[in-house]
C-alpha cells in the first residue's frame, strides 16, 4: 500500500474523507444536486446575485470585448480597462483612496500580508482567522502570535510583549471582520485602538461581511464607523458580489506599495475579464438596489428563528452564517446527508476547517431565499436531527452565544484565579419576516467545584485545567487530524 493509499485510509477512518458534490445549474435558492432539486443552503451568493440576469450579460459582453482570460500578470500586460473600472468603483464603495484586484482571496490575502511583514517582524492573528490568513502569515516567515478568538486583552498582553515600537520591528494585526464558520464579528473598534496604542498596522479581511453589515452593505468596518482607520480591507469577489476574484483597498501610497511587492499580484494572471466585468455589475446592483442588504438580513432572522422553534440553539440576530455544531464529524455527515435526502442542501464542515470536535453544519440564508423556503429548511433539520437520535436543543451553542455570556466567564475566573492562589499561599489573600417571493423583479431584472462551571462556559484557565488533568489521567493519546493545516501551530509561537 503506497503512503496516500495510507493517508486516504486514515482519512476515511477519522471520518475526514471527502468527495467533490456537482450541482447543476446556476447558484440560484435551488439547485439539482445528483439530478434532484434540493434547498441550496450553504452557498457564499449571500445577495442572490450570481446568476442575476445583468451580472451575466455583463459577463457575456465583457468576453467579446476583452477576451475570456487576461493573458498575463498585471505588471506585464493583464491590466485592463475594466480593471481599473472596479478598483474605482470598489475604493469609492469602500470609502479608499485606492483598491488592488487580485486572483482570489487567497492570494489577496498571502499577497498582503507577506508585503507588510517578514523576517523580524510579528504578525499577530485570532485563532479563528481563516485559512488563507493562517498560510499567508506562515508564508512571511515572520514571527506569528495567535491570541485568543476576539480577545481583546490578550492581544493587547501580547502587542506589549512582543516586538518594538521604535520602527526595527514591523508590527501587523490582522482579522477576519466576520469569522466564516460562526458568523461573529471580530471587535474592531478595539483591535483599531490597540493598534493605535502600540504602532501595529492592521489588516482586515471583509470577505463575509460585505453585503449584509454596515450603511447598503458596505461591511463591518464601515458599520463601526472606521472607514480610512485600517491600513488594508481585503474584500471578495466570490461571494455577495457573486463572482470571482478579490481586492485590497487602501491608502494610494499602500496601493503602490502592494503593486511592487505584493508577489500573487506579480507573478499570477489577471482576474478574467468576465468575473470582474460581472463583479462590476454586482456593485452596482447592490448600490442600486440596497434593499438585497435588507432582504438577506431579514432573511437571516427567519431562518434563525425558523431554527430555534425546533429547538436549535440559533441567536436571534441578522447575521447570514447560522452553525449547527453538531460535534462529531460522523454524526455531522449523516446529518447533511438526511437533510439533501429530505431535499435541503447543507454541506457537513469538519476538521481542518473547524477544530476537532466541532464539526457542523454552516448554513448560509441568501437574499433570494422566500420566507417559506426557510421554514421549510428548519424543518427538514430539526426532523432529521431527531430521526437521527439528536436533540437539537443538545447541540451547541454558536459563539456569538458564548460570547455573550464573557461576563459570567469572567466572574468564574475571577473565583477560580483567587481560590488558586490561595491554595498555594492562603496569607496572599487579605423588522418583520418577509414572506413574499424575492423581487426578481422589481429588479427587473472550590477549585474542583467551579472547574465545571468554568469548562461549560468556556473559560480558558478551566479548559487548560481540565485538559492537562486528562491527559494526566489517560495512557493512550488520542491521534492528531491529518492534514489539520489550520490547527497545527508547529513553527508558530502562540502569546
Amino acid at each position: 500500500m503506497s503512503e496516500i493509499e495510507q493517508r486516504l485510509e486514515e482519512l476515511e477512518r477519522l471520518g475526514l474523507s471527502r468527495r467533490l458534490r456537482l450541482v447543476s445549474g446556476p447558484q440560484g435558492p435551488t439547485v439539482l444536486l445528483g439530478g434532484k432539486p434540493v434547498l441550496l443552503l450553504c452557498s457564499n451568493n449571500y445577495l442572490g446575485l450570481a446568476d442575476h440576469p445583468r451580472v451575466r450579460e455583463a459577463a457575456a459582453e465583457a468576453a467579446m470585448r476583452w477576451g475570456v482570460g487576461a493573458g498575463s500578470s498585471r505588471l506585464v500586460s493583464g491590466t485592463m480597462t475594466i480593471h481599473g473600472r472596479l478598483e474605482e468603483r470598489l475604493a469609492e464603495f469602500k470609502g479608499s483612496e485606492g483598491c488592488l484586484l487580485f486572483g482570489s482571496g487567497y492570494l489577496a490575502n498571502i499577497g498582503v500580508i507577506g508585503a507588510l511583514a517578514g523576517r523580524g517582524d510579528v504578525i499577530f492573528s485570532d485563532e479563528l482567522n481563516h485559512a488563507s490568513i493562517v498560510d499567508g502569515c506562515r508564508l512571511s516567515h515572520a514571527e506569528v502570535v495567535v491570541y485568543r478568538h476576539r480577545d481583546v486583552e490578550q492581544l493587547d498582553w501580547s502587542l506589549r510583549k512582543h516586538g518594538r515600537r521604535d520602527g526595527g520591528t514591523r508590527r501587523l494585526i490582522v482579522t477576519d471582520s466576520v469569522f466564516s464558520m460562526d458568523g461573529d464579528v471580530a471587535p474592531l473598534e478595539a483591535i483599531a485602538e490597540l493598534a493605535d496604542i502600540h504602532g501595529a498596522r492592521v489588516v482586515v479581511d471583509e470577505a463575509h461581511a460585505t453585503g449584509n453589515l454596515g450603511r447598503g452593505g458596505r461591511g463591518a468596518v464601515a458599520e463601526a464607523g472606521l472607514e480610512g482607520e485600517m491600513d488594508v480591507i481585503v474584500g471578495t469577489l466570490g461571494k455577495a458580489l457573486g463572482s470571482y476574484g478579490a481586492y485590497a483597498c487602501a491608502s494610494a501610497e499602500m496601493i503602490r506599495y502592494l503593486v511592487n511587492t505584493a508577489r500573487p499580484l506579480i507573478f499570477s494572471t489577471a482576474p478574467s475579464p468576465p468575473a470582474v466585468a460581472g463583479a462590476l455589475a454586482a456593485l452596482e446592483l447592490l448600490q442600486e438596489r440596497p434593499h438585497r442588504v435588507q432582504r438577506l438580513r431579514s432573511n437571516a432572522r427567519v431562518l434563525r428563528r425558523a431554527l430555534a422553534a425546533e429547538g436549535f440553539p440559533a441567536a436571534d440576530t441578522e447575521m447570514q452564517i447560522v452553525p449547527l455544531i453538531v460535534g462529531d464529524e460522523r454524526a455531522a455527515m449523516r446529518l447533511c446527508q438526511a437533510a439533501i435526502e429530505r431535499g435541503v442542501f447543507a454541506q457537513a464542515i469538519r476538521p481542518p476547517t473547524v477544530a476537532a470536535g466541532s464539526s457542523r453544519l454552516r448554513l448560509t440564508a441568501m437574499a433570494s431565499h422566500t420566507a417559506s423556503e426557510l421554514e421549510m429548511a428548519a424543518g427538514v433539520l430539526g426532523d432529521a436531527a431527531r430521526e437521527l437520535g439528536l436533540d437539537p436543543a443538545s447541540l451547541k451553542p454558536a459563539l456569538p452565544e458564548r460570547v455573550a455570556a464573557a461576563q459570567e466567564i469572567e466572574r468564574l475566573e475571577l473565583e477560580y484565579t483567587e481560590l488558586v492562589a490561595y491554595a498555594h499561599d492562603p496569607s496572599a489573600t487579605g423588522e418583520g419576516p418577509v414572506s413574499a417571493p424575492f423581487d426578481l423583479e422589481q429588479d427587473t431584472e472550590s477549585i474542583p467545584a467551579l472547574t465545571p462551571a468554568l469548562v461549560a462556559a468556556g473559560a480558558p484557565c478551566a479548559v487548560e485545567h481540565a485538559e492537562d488533568q486528562a491527559r494526566a489521567s489517560s495512557s493512550t493519546a488520542v491521534p492528531a487530524a491529518p492534514f489539520d493545516l489550520e490547527r497545527e501551530l508547529e513553527g508558530i509561537r502562540a502569546a
